[in-house]
């Protein structure tokens, strides 16, 4: 019953109860409205369509505009890679000197730490003006350290896959925080009209640990989540249009859903629905991009090679990182790359021996590609990239076998390239053995803060507010901006 002094007239009431209790779906509604008006008239498409993306930030000028970050999903090894520890060789296989363990916790370990020390199988040599040391995995990327800033002393917190990838890529172990893709897009929208502004490339042979938690908004509206786009196929699943409609007719409902939306928008101001109806714009626009970026015909041989692409139609790491310079030439504002199967403890199959240089022909010479191409076309100087996983691997074998390594959170290593970073530079220092930083240590937040940074965003003043908190990507915690890194 409506109260007398009631304003809210039957009208209001029916149609409030069209729009939430009717069990027809909108979809259906419109459809069947447009199969019973064959005759009508195509609605034309809009001319101009303002860019759902709005920036929210851009607190002082930035020095970049983009960001591609190649994570290699797993924990790649450091100590093999890009640590050279000659005291770690000469002691190999020796006990674990007490101090350097005392209060410390390592995955899948006792708290006696019986394990030993091991050293690497791998050759290190110093490279470029820098003297970065690069082991004989790497060569590609040993052949850029004059154009990257490695840091072989960040920290994170979590030391188990899904967590710390949790944490790296949304700044908390906890579900429901919204990724750094996301926080960035929020700030500062994006370029691209055609594509999403968040694009997310998958490699390997699973997706990571964590899923789409990883790439996913929180607390942010869904319109700033990260898109999957497959390598083989429909770039999205069930993007195509099916045969049997021509373009008039799927225009006509697309523009039929998107006024029922509106509609309902109206009613109930839900920012659901303004992602709804932005997503249906975006994928009609996508049948068209999409195919288009994923066509790699009009690339040169030469860049092929560059990439060490032999099939331009096989899904590889290689293409994925030939498609992050594609999409950021198109204005995407974040793109992420997952690369998996670089969690190389020991056992029988030798992972450190076998499978990781297998990962490192995987992705080494497609990295370094990317970082010359860029540069190459000038776009380096408004892209940052980034390379580095969820966290290290230790100085020692695990308790019952030396042949691998466990997790390590207290120092690993990253590079950035590009966007204002530092080029040519080695930065933090780790003891002897490699297990934690005794010059600039660089926690995961102020990996967070510094990108930032270099966006034109102030880390402390990006936040949303959701059941009475204030959510930031770097948390409550201090985070400072590693100005030693940047130009």
């Amino acid at each position: 019953m409506i109260p007398m002094n009631s304003e809210i007239t039957l009208r209001d009431v029916t149609r409030r109860h069209f729009f939430s209790r009717c069990s027809l779906g909108i979809g259906s509604i419109a459809l069947s409205s447009l199969l019973a008006k064959e005759g009508r008239a195509v609605a034309a498409a809009p001319t101009h369509r303002r860019n759902p993306l709005e920036p929210k930030a851009g607190h002082f000028p930035a020095k970049a505009k983009n960001v591609i970050f190649l994570f290699m999903a797993g924990g790649p090894s450091q100590l093999d890679l890009f640590e050279h520890k000659p005291k770690l060789t000469e002691l190999n296989g020796r006990p674990i000197p007490e101090s350097y363990t005392a209060g410390k916790r390592f995955a899948f370990m006792d708290s006696s730490h019986r394990s030993n020390l091991l050293a690497t199988r791998r050759t290190f040599k110093q490279h470029g003006k820098s003297g970065a040391w690069v082991s004989d995995l790497l060569p590609y990327t040993a052949g850029i350290v004059d154009l990257i800033s490695i840091v072989t002393t960040c920290k994170t917190e979590l030391f188990n896959h899904a967590p710390a990838k949790l944490y790296m890529n949304t700044g908390s172990g906890q579900f429901g925080r919204p990724s750094m893709g996301s926080w960035i897009t929020y700030g500062l929208g994006s370029e691209c009209d055609d594509l999403p502004g968040f694009v997310v490339l998958q490699s390997g042979p699973r997706g990571p640990r964590g899923g789409a938690v990883l790439w996913g908004s929180g607390v942010l509206p869904t319109t700033y989540q990260g898109v999957p786009l497959r390598n083989q196929g429909d770039p999205i699943v069930n993007l195509s249009t099916p045969q049997a409609i021509d373009p008039a007719r799927q225009r006509q409902l697309v523009d039929a859903v998107r006024e029922l939306n509106l509609k309902r928008l109206q009613v109930t101001g839900d920012d659901e629905i303004s992602t709804r109806i932005n997503a249906y714009e975006m994928a009609y626009r996508m049948q068209t991009s999409a195919p288009e970026l994923m066509d790699t015909s009009d690339e040169s041989q030469a860049t092929l090679d560059l990439y060490g692409i032999k099939n331009p139609r096989e899904s590889s790491f290689a293409r994925n990182c030939l498609l992050a310079r594609r999409l950021v030439e198109r204005g995407v504002r974040f793109v992420q790359l997952y690369d998996t199967n670089w969690d190389h403890h020991g056992g029988p199959t030798e992972n450190l021996k076998k499978h990781l240089p297998e990962k490192c022909r995987d992705i080494d010479q497609p990295c370094a590609a990317l970082v010359r191409d860029l540069k190459q076309r000038g776009l380096l100087d408004d892209t940052i990239v980034v390379w580095g996983g969820e966290f290290g691997r230790t100085p020692m074998g695990e308790v019952r076998e030396s042949t691998g390594r466990n997790h390590h959170i207290d120092a690993f290593t990253m590079w950035f390239a590009g966007g204002g970073f530092k080029a040519g530079q080695v930065y933090g220092k780790t003891d002897e053995f490699g297990f934690g930083a005794v010059e600039n240590p660089v926690h995961v937040h102020d990996v967070h803060a510094t990108i930032l940074r270099q966006l034109g965003i102030d880390h402390e003043r990006l936040s949303v507010r959701s059941q009475g908190l204030d959510f930031r990507l770097t948390g409550v915690d201090p985070a400072k901006v590693v100005k030693d890194l940047l130009t």
